[in-house]
């Protein structure tokens, strides 16, 4: 009987840098997306506080 085969397991070091760069690849698009939230939403709120000063 032949037995199917199976990929070999990769080993601890190699399991711990795999998760390590997902890790650091969803911490990146997390940050680019709330820098992204944070520049529109800077870019709205000036232009609203011109409109809130009261002319002198």
């Amino acid at each position: 009987m032949v037995q199917p085969s199976t990929p070999p397991r990769p080993s601890a070091a190699e399991e711990r840098k795999a998760r390590l760069a997902a890790n650091l690849r969803a911490n990146l698009k997390r940050r680019k997306a709330q820098a992204r939230a944070q520049d529109a939403g800077s870019e709205s709120q000036s232009g609203d506080a011109e409109d809130d000063q009261p002319l002198a």
